[in-house]
């Protein structure tokens, strides 16, 4: 490839990536301006059709979303692939008349494999996993934004919310899979290089959902996930770890301090590899007992760390080096 072809490129994966960080960290806020600029302006009554749409829109999502598929094949989505790049990596065969829930791990700052895997079709999921739908579990307070919301819902993206997850599990017929970062925003707190931290010990809800709907667990590890941001030092028991965990108590999202290339949001370039394991099957139980509840969460920890070891060593993570469970 010609080097001006080459550069050109690559500036445009820089492009695909800093647009989608702008739509992580800020569109929300732009489009709340904007209706709120629509209600005061000459645009008032579309404004107002817009919010009586939007109230009786309001369970779409957690009934299921509104993906389009011309979203999710945009060309941008390829170069934020490539800018890294991310990789799907399959290891087995998933039955499409099962429903499914993966636990991916870890969090990272912006669950950037998680997005680029499940939210859009540049790694080929629906290629890799014919008569599976994706869907990513976001927080519930990113679905209360006007205008932003419809725009996430496009690529797959759901409410975390147990309504949410249950609708998609209890789907008839089967080909749906809920997506859900088992660590959730405080374990985003611990993405820096060479982490490996997992908040997963006591976190047992999704077992337990799986129970209830009989919903296949299936474990799934993205290797290079922490290694895209670096974060101001933040150790537990510091005081910005402590003013940290206090926001996110009342505001129910993480407030890492991070930055990437050149001091600023853009990641740095690093390959993430997003391995999905073998699924676990799971009887449907609709009062599972705590002790069932612990077995399956157990076989589940066992399954993920059996992943992470088998692949470890082909996405450069050190012999020595394991999985720590907090």
């Amino acid at each position: 490839m010609p080097a001006s072809s080459s550069s050109l490129s690559q500036a445009l994966q820089v492009v695909a990536v800093l647009q989608w960080v702008f739509s992580f960290l800020a569109l929300a806020q732009v489009c709340l301006a904007l209706l709120l600029f629509a209600l005061t302006g000459q645009a008032w009554s579309l404004a107002v059709l817009y919010l009586v749409w939007l109230y009786r829109d309001r369970d779409t999502p957690r009934t299921g979303g509104r993906r389009s598929a011309w979203v999710r094949n945009w060309a941008a989505w390829r170069l934020f692939r490539d800018y890294f790049p991310i990789s799907l990596v399959k290891t087995t065969e998933l039955d499409p008349s099962r429903n499914y829930l993966f636990g991916f791990h870890p969090h990272g700052v912006l669950v950037i494999g998680a997005f680029s895997n499940f939210c859009t079709e540049a790694t080929g999921f629906s290629r890799l996993f014919p008569g599976l739908r994706p869907h990513l579990l976001m927080l519930p307070c990113w679905f209360r934004f006007p205008i932003f919301r419809d725009y996430i819902m496009c690529s797959g993206l759901v409410s975390s919310d147990k309504a949410s997850a249950s609708y998609l599990l209890s789907r008839p017929g089967g080909g749906q899979v809920a997506v859900l970062a088992v660590g959730g925003p405080l374990e985003a707190l611990e993405a820096k290089p060479g982490a490996l931290s997992l908040r997963l010990r006591n976190q047992k809800g999704f077992a337990k959902l799986a129970l209830e709907h009989g919903a296949s667990l299936v474990p799934v590890f993205s290797f290079g996930e922490n290694e895209l941001f670096q974060q101001v030092p933040n150790p537990p028991g510091s005081g910005l770890r402590a003013a940290q965990e206090a926001l996110q108590s009342l505001l129910r999202v993480a407030l890492p301090l991070f930055h990437g290339r050149w001091g600023l949001l853009l990641p740095f370039r690093s390959p993430v590899h997003t391995v999905v394991g073998a699924p676990i099957s799971v009887q449907t139980t609709p009062r599972p007992s705590q002790a069932q509840v612990d077995a399956l969460h157990a076989l589940y920890v066992q399954r993920l760390t059996q992943l992470f070891e088998e692949h470890k060593a082909r996405y450069g993570v050190p012999a020595h080096r394991h999985l720590v469970l907090t």
